[in-house]
């Protein structure tokens, strides 16, 4: 689930994504100040927008809104009280977290890319394609994992580069948007006591 607010820009709406895909054809269904984003051919619920949003929730926070256990037992509260019906199924463990890079392999299509095996404290390790020129293993690094949402606002999605399938991201201080990040190619590099599988904040 992805929820972002901006009153300034947007107005006093929040905006929830529940799916990565796009809606083909949407199809709009109004309870109040709650109105369901539906997919066309399916009736399947892909987000919803709740107007008036500072009359049921206290939002501080601009852009994308931390999706907390307290944030989505409120939102329910909101959806049950409207008469609508949403399942929100919400994945809430953290999606940027330490991994460690346990091989780096070449591509077999792409001279500039890498397959690595990063260890995220999960059963299996990820499979993840880099291009970055500093890869390589050993090292400790931040994992965007799939359906994180960048600080440019992508969202990060199971994808096939080049043929072979990745299941995240590793990130340049760059692209987390850390404030006097060096302004060149190549991942960010942990120290070798983070703690595998933590989240990382930013």
């Amino acid at each position: 689930m992805i929820v972002s607010y901006n009153k300034a820009h947007v107005g006093d709406v929040l905006l929830v994504q529940l799916a990565t895909e796009a809606i083909v054809k949407t199809e709009l269904e109004r309870h109040g100040d709650l109105v369901l984003l539906k997919e066309g051919a399916t009736g399947e619920v892909k987000g919803f927008n709740l107007f008036n949003a500072s009359h049921y929730l206290a939002i501080e926070e601009v852009g994308n809104i931390e999706v907390t256990k307290e944030l989505v037992a409120k939102l329910e509260e909101v959806i049950a009280k409207s008469g609508a019906t949403v399942s929100l199924d919400v994945d809430l463990s953290p999606k940027f977290v330490v991994g460690f890079v346990k091989e780096v392999g070449e591509h077999p299509n792409a001279d500039k890319l890498h397959i690595c095996k990063v260890d995220v404290g999960e059963d299996q390790p990820l499979q993840i394609v880099c291009g970055a020129p500093n890869v390589a293993e050993g090292q400790h690094v931040v994992v965007a994992k799939i359906g994180a949402v960048m600080p440019s606002g992508m969202v990060i999605k199971e994808s096939a580069l080049r043929g072979v399938d990745s299941y995240g991201m590793l990130c340049s201080a760059r692209e987390l948007a850390i404030q006097n990040a060096p302004q060149v190619k190549g991942i960010m590099i942990l120290d070798d006591n983070a703690e595998v599988g933590s989240a990382f904040k930013f």
